[in-house]
C-alpha cells in the first residue's frame, strides 16, 4: 500500500525525526511504499500568494480562491502545489506528523493545506444545490483514502481530558480531523497522541515507537472517527444537524455517530436503545450507508 507522509518538525534529529525514520523503515519491510514531504528540509512555502501561479493578471486585485481555481482547472498551479496534490492522489494512506505548538499545527503545515488544498481539488466539487452542499464531509476527490494524525505532546495526557486545563484533544484536534482530513473526502482514524515527551527515558521511547508502528500498520482495519457524512439525511437544507439523533452527545460530538446508530448499521453489536428518536430519512440511511 502507499503511504503519504506529510512531516512539520525544524529539526530532524528530534524525537519525532527518530520515531519517523524508524517507521518508515517499518513500513517498506512490510513491503508498502512510502513518500514523505519534510516540510522543513523542503524549506516549503508557506505563505499562499500571486507566487502560487504561473499566469496571472497583475494588474488586478487578488483573488485566491478563484486564481487556485483556475490554475488548478489550466495546469498553471506552482509545481510544488501540483507535486503534493499527485502525492495525495497516489496514496492509500494519508498522515499528518507533527508536535502540537501552541494548540495546533505547526505555520507550515498549515500553509501547506492552504496552498494544496485548492478549489477544486480538495474543495468546490459536486453540486450546490438543494440539501447537498458539494462534496465535502465524507465525500470528495480524496474519498477512499484513510488518514490520521501522528502527534507528540509536552504535557500530561490528565491536561487534555475531558476536565483538564488544556481541553480535550478531541476537541483540540477536531478542526483537523473534520475540517482537513474528513473534508475533501477521507476516512479519518484516531490520532496517535504521545504525551509528556520531554526527556523520555529509553524504555518510553521503545514503547512509543513500537505503538507508532503499530498504529501505521493497522490502518486498514482501525475503526475510524464515526464523523456524521454531510450528505446523508443528518443535516438539513442549511447544513444543521437534524434535532433527535445525537443522543446524549453534546458539543463537537453530535457531529459523530452514537452508539446506537452504529448499532443499527451494522458496526457495532446492537443493543436495546430507549428513548432516541430516529427520523424515518436517518434510519433508511442506516441501513444503506455501510
Amino acid at each position: 500500500m502507499n503511504y503519504f507522509i506529510v512531516f512539520a518538525h525544524p529539526e530532524h534529529q528530534s524525537l519525532n525525526g527518530f520515531l519517523l525514520n524508524q517507521s518508515v523503515k517499518a513500513l517498506e519491510a512490510a513491503g508498502h511504499t512510502v513518500k514523505v514531504s519534510d516540510l522543513y528540509q523542503m524549506k516549503w512555502k508557506a505563505v499562499a500568494d500571486v507566487d502560487d501561479f504561473l499566469e496571472v493578471d497583475c494588474t488586478q486585485p487578488l483573488h485566491y480562491i478563484s486564481a487556485s481555481a483556475k490554475a488548478f482547472r489550466e495546469g498553471t498551479q506552482s509545481p510544488d502545489i501540483t507535486t503534493e496534490q499527485e502525492k495525495l492522489l497516489w496514496a492509500d494512506y494519508v498522515i499528518l506528523w507533527f508536535p502540537i505548538w501552541w494548540y495546533g499545527m505547526h505555520a507550515i503545515l498549515k500553509g501547506w493545506v492552504d496552498r494544496v488544498y485548492a478549489l477544486g481539488f480538495a474543495y468546490g466539487v459536486g453540486k450546490h444545490e438543494g440539501r447537498e452542499w458539494g462534496k465535502r464531509f465524507g465525500q470528495g476527490n480524496l474519498e477512499g483514502r484513510r488518514a490520521m494524525i501522528v502527534m507528540t505532546v509536552g504535557g500530561r495526557s490528565p491536561q487534555y481530558g475531558e476536565r483538564g486545563i488544556n481541553g480535550a484533544i478531541e476537541d483540540l484536534l477536531f478542526p483537523i480531523n473534520h475540517g482537513i482530513l474528513f473534508y475533501p473526502g477521507m476516512t479519518v482514524l484516531p490520532p496517535y497522541v504521545a504525551y509528556q515527551v520531554h526527556g523520555i527515558d529509553e524504555n518510553r521511547l521503545g514503547q512509543t515507537q513500537s505503538e507508532v508502528n503499530e498504529r501505521l500498520l493497522t490502518m486498514a482495519t482501525t475503526e475510524p472517527i464515526p464523523f456524521r457524512a454531510q450528505n446523508y439525511g443528518d443535516y438539513d437544507e442549511e447544513q444543521v444537524l437534524v434535532s433527535g439523533i445525537e443522543g446524549s452527545h453534546v458539543g463537537l460530538k453530535v457531529h459523530l455517530k452514537t452508539k446506537e446508530e452504529l448499532a443499527i448499521q451494522g458496526y457495532i453489536e446492537p443493543k436495546k436503545v430507549e428513548g432516541l428518536k430516529y427520523t424515518d430519512e436517518v434510519l433508511q440511511t442506516a441501513q444503506t450507508d455501510k
